[in-house]
């Protein structure tokens, strides 16, 4: 597989994941829910998250922004890995799985270093109340921002409660608890990240099975006679 031909494929993820999140918060307020095509089981529900991806957080300022420098130096370092990938010839599903997990991360990696610098509004840390708070409205593009370079939070709209329901009562310590699958709220950085990495883990033998070498044949010429009067001994 060509290089062009992963940097297509990283190109392509980050473009649909930019353009989703800024619609999505150039539209609607945070917390807003839309169902997609009325289907309760399909819904737009935007969220914003100061961490990593599926909204876990990493504490405070302090953590986010190591978040931040550490998704940075990931990026930096898969570029590398990337062009060693497809130089050594790795399998064309393998290089695939890499761009993929490769694009969601720069992907939130754009929304963490950017958002805070671009947008009027966002989640943001307040250090009085040593928590983020939200913000009302919808926001729009504007040069002041609401935080500072390495300081955006992730913008997460895809929600899909495809199951509602309870834990029976005798199920042990959580009978009859409320039961929703699928229950996270996430973007098409977090979802290229989860395809490329699940891909990898049911396909590792087939992207990782080594080639056995051919086997060599040599033909050894002789003056020996071959004929039904020669033995062999």
């Amino acid at each position: 597989m060509k290089l062009r031909s992963a940097i297509f494929i990283i190109a392509l993820i980050i473009i649909i994941d930019q353009a989703l999140k800024i619609y999505i918060k150039t539209t609607y307020p945070t917390g807003e829910i839309v169902r997609v095509m009325g289907m309760d089981w399909f819904r737009i529900h935007f969220i914003e998250n100061s961490g990593m991806a599926w909204g876990w957080k990493l504490g405070d300022e302090t953590g986010k922004v190591i978040l931040t420098l550490f998704r940075l130096v990931a990026v930096i370092f898969g570029s590398w890995l990337l062009v060693k990938f497809v130089r050594e010839k790795y399998s064309r599903g393998f290089i695939v799985c890499a761009a993929l997990i490769y694009a969601g991360a720069l992907g939130n990696l754009i929304d963490s270093m950017f958002y805070g610098m671009i947008f009027d509004k966002g989640l943001h840390f307040d250090p009085l109340t040593k928590d983020y708070i939200p913000y009302a409205g919808v926001a729009s593009f504007s040069s002041d921002g609401y935080s500072s370079f390495l300081h955006g939070s992730v913008v997460d709209m895809l929600y899909f409660p495809m199951i509602k329901t309870h834990f029976p009562s005798w199920f042990p310590f959580v009978g009859g608890a409320e039961f929703e699958f699928f229950s996270p709220i996430f973007n098409i950085a977090d979802a290229s990240i989860s395809v490329g990495v699940i891909t990898l883990l049911i396909f590792q033998k087939r992207f990782f099975k080594k080639l056995e070498p051919a086997k060599s044949r040599s033909t050894v010429e002789t003056g020996a006679e071959n004929n039904d009067r020669v033995e062999v001994l």
